[in-house]
């Protein structure tokens, strides 16, 4: 990356080239014989993968523990370190050298999210998403009032 780019501009490269590692990733599942009768596998991928650029906050391709937390925080799930773990843990299996749980790569993630097993995280998700689509289309301020329209 150039040196010049700072700020703004150098999040926008970075977050550039992580939609197009996980497009590429996207692509793979796509082929894949084993997801070949996942309906609409096309836009769950779509949809997955803003999910999960969303709550990688180090822009490192990985989802750690911390950012699990403040993405359940924000969904308004929060959950304790041992749920952290537990929930990580039904993930990705293993643990880094320092004994925390190994961090959730997007390969992890559309297993689990396209897996037939209902992972604690997975069920998160899916109800998260259900939430959004009850919510009213009116978002914004309020619309301009006259003196006519006061009682």
């Amino acid at each position: 990356m150039d040196r010049n780019v700072q700020g703004g501009k150098a999040y926008g490269i970075i977050k550039s080239q992580q939609e197009e590692k996980l497009s590429s990733i996207n692509e793979e599942f796509l082929s894949d014989p084993q997801y070949a009768e996942e309906e609409d596998l096309a836009s769950k991928l779509e949809m997955f993968k803003k999910k999960y650029m969303e709550f990688d906050l180090n822009d490192q391709g990985e989802i750690d523990m911390m950012a699990l937390k403040r993405m359940l925080e924000k969904l308004g799930v929060a959950k304790t370190h041992l749920e952290l773990k537990k929930m990580m843990s039904e993930v990705v299996s293993g643990t880094t050298h320092d004994n925390k749980p190994r961090p959730i790569g997007y390969t992890d993630f559309l297993k689990m999210m396209l897996g037939k097993r209902n992972a604690i995280l997975k069920l998160i998700l899916m109800f998260e998403g259900m939430g959004k689509d009850q919510e009213p289309a009116n978002v914004g301020p309020p619309c301009r009032k006259t003196f006519s329209d006061l009682p």
